[in-house]
């Protein structure tokens, strides 16, 4: 009789342990996120001074985060996309009342620092941590537009804002819209006669003055990896 009260009172203690040990599971911080995205790219510069999401191409890639802490995160991209323009609708009239259109594909490899406008996660160590935040970035990056024409290579300079939610303990599901201001004014340049849409009216910029940029808008899904405290699973 007492060996079977004893045995109750483990079996007891076990099942009281059991729902602490998943919640500590479920509750895991990690180090790190990586996924992919996709969505649709478009240029601004001479051949579309104003129209944001006017020729949308097509654009997708792989990101990977790693998080700082709950509101703050670095995050690293490759991400290749369509742009494409077309100045015979356009309201300007370039030199000799020419037209020319282009498109080509651009590389982009980057770095952006993120700011989450709220605590973002479920682990234990996350006090008062949200499934959801909006967030904004900002970073460094490159540009590579292989030819027609000449390939260009030149820097950029994103900022942009995104929103984020965790569909999981482990799955992140976000969109982001990015504005990508380059160093370049040959991005929209694929002819080698004919109009040439760098410095078409022969006026010299310095900065990002005549220069193009470009937008990634893409739906991203990251799975989260390296949990940071690996002796707290059991």
């Amino acid at each position: 009789m007492i060996e079977v009260r004893n045995n109750l009172i483990v079996c007891i203690l076990l099942l009281s342990l059991f729902p602490l040990s998943l919640k500590s599971q479920s509750n895991e911080e990690y180090k790190m996120e990586l996924g992919g995205a996709l969505g649709g790219s478009f240029y601004m510069g001479d051949a579309n001074y104003s129209k944001p999401f006017k020729n949308i191409g097509l654009a997708g890639g792989v990101i990977a985060r790693y998080l700082l802490n709950p509101r703050m995160a670095v995050k690293g991209n490759l991400l290749v996309g369509r742009i494409s323009g077309n100045t015979s609708n356009f309201n300007n009239k370039y030199p000799h009342l020419e037209d020319t259109n282009f498109k080509r594909a651009i590389f982009d490899l980057g770095a952006q620092f993120e700011y989450n406008f709220l605590p973002y996660g479920t682990g234990q160590g996350y006090r008062g941590g949200k499934r959801f935040t909006p967030y904004i970035l900002g970073g460094m990056g490159f540009t590579y537009a292989p030819p027609p024409a000449n390939g260009v290579f030149t820097v950029n300079f994103p900022i942009g804002i995104g929103f984020k939610y965790k569909l999981k303990e482990r799955l992140n599901l976000g969109c982001e819209f990015t504005m990508r201001f380059s160093l370049s004014d040959k991005l929209d340049v694929t002819k080698k006669e004919g109009l040439s849409l760098e410095n078409p009216y022969e006026i010299k910029g310095k900065g990002f003055k005549n220069k193009d940029s470009y937008s990634f808008t893409v739906v991203y899904l990251t799975y989260d990896l390296f949990p940071k405290c690996k002796e707290c699973n059991y």
